[in-house]
């Protein structure tokens, strides 16, 4: 068993928005890079979904395209923002429909993992679960940043998914939650938005020092800082480095991984996320599912750099696969 590497077609958002890359071109990439396993998010790569639904001819295309270049659909990733929905609350009922569209659109995709947002309560997922078994496929809840696995609201999730005895229920976790240092690209664009260079360093050091996040909001302030400096501040509430180890105690549940990255230099490292020693903790715990990349950092760099997203996603697939490969060690992380 390995640990097994494909892209989030999410990577490539700004080039499939200015039309730079057709869903051809993103699968084709992905493979190319040796990287065949596919995770789409449907309302960017089908049209229209979930509001109107999706011609058959769209997913014979799919399921052509997956076949022509010996891909691997793996997952789905499916929205329900029940709170807003048509400016009401959706009631439960409706929550649970709407997750069975998704699994029956999962379903037809050949995927065999749906990514449930954070948000969703887990009575919600645990109710929807025996149409998922029908349908072959797990509901994964995503464990994101400012949540990790020893936030109430996760431990609650697991504790339901054990009561209920359901195998089709289990976690996705989102590798940004492992933040072990202050993105380059985002101080860098938090300084082009103004930011004035001390207090800039003065966050990025904080960040570094583990300081909680309302005293950097408060010493902001007292630097004179406002606007962008204020917002730059706001990040280390949302962000920490959380400790890969905690994925261990759930290793059962957890079926795939976003590796979410925001920046690839040249020397093949990420910068802000220590993926040696994620990926040393996924072999400890036996993991012998995807890894799929996850670039975000096209945002940051917009306004003033030309995004090259397939670059990016092919150094961290490139880091992936020396990780993957590497030796494993019996000592885990510290």
């Amino acid at each position: 068993m390995t640990i097994k590497r494909g892209v989030s077609l999410y990577s490539y958002q700004n080039e499939t928005f200015l039309g730079k890359m057709t869903l051809e071109d993103c699968i084709r990439t992905s493979v190319e890079l040796g990287a065949p396993g596919i995770e789409v998010i449907g309302e960017q790569t089908f049209w229209g979904w979930p509001e109107a639904g999706v011609a058959d001819e769209k997913i014979a295309e799919w399921h052509q395209l997956i076949a022509k270049y010996g891909a691997v659909p793996v997952a789905h990733d499916f929205m329900l923002d029940y709170k807003r929905y048509k400016g009401r609350e959706m009631p439960f009922d409706e929550q649970v429909a709407s997750i069975r569209k998704d699994i029956d659109f999962g379903a037809r995709l050949g995927v065999k993992y749906l990514r449930a947002l954070v948000s969703i309560a887990p009575d919600v997922l645990v109710a929807a679960a025996p149409y998922a078994e029908e349908k072959g496929v797990k509901l994964l809840i995503e464990v994101h940043a400012p949540l990790h696995f020893d936030h109430p609201w996760i431990v609650r999730h697991a504790e339901a998914f054990e009561k209920s005895g359901s195998d089709a229920l289990g976690f996705l976790p989102d590798m940004g939650m492992f933040l072990a240092a202050f993105p380059p690209v985002w101080k860098e664009r938090f300084i082009r938005n103004g930011v004035p260079q001390h207090i800039a360093d003065y966050i990025v050091k904080a960040y570094e020092d583990r300081v909680l996040s309302e005293y950097v909001i408060l010493n902001v302030r007292e630097m004179g800082g406002t606007g962008p400096a204020l917002a730059m501040a706001e990040t280390l509430r949302h962000n920490a480095a959380y400790e890969p180890k905690r994925m261990l105690d759930y290793m059962h549940r957890i079926h795939h991984i976003h590796g979410k990255f925001y920046q690839m230099n040249t020397d093949l490292v990420e910068p802000s996320i220590d993926y040696a020693k994620i990926v040393h903790v996924l072999k400890q715990g036996g993991y012998d599912g995807y890894i799929c990349s996850e670039y975000e950092g096209n945002r940051w760099i917009e306004d003033a750099h030309e995004v090259d997203s397939v670059e990016q996603v092919r150094r961290h697939q490139e880091m992936l696969k020396a990780l993957i490969d590497g030796p494993a060690t019996n000592a885990i992380a510290a």
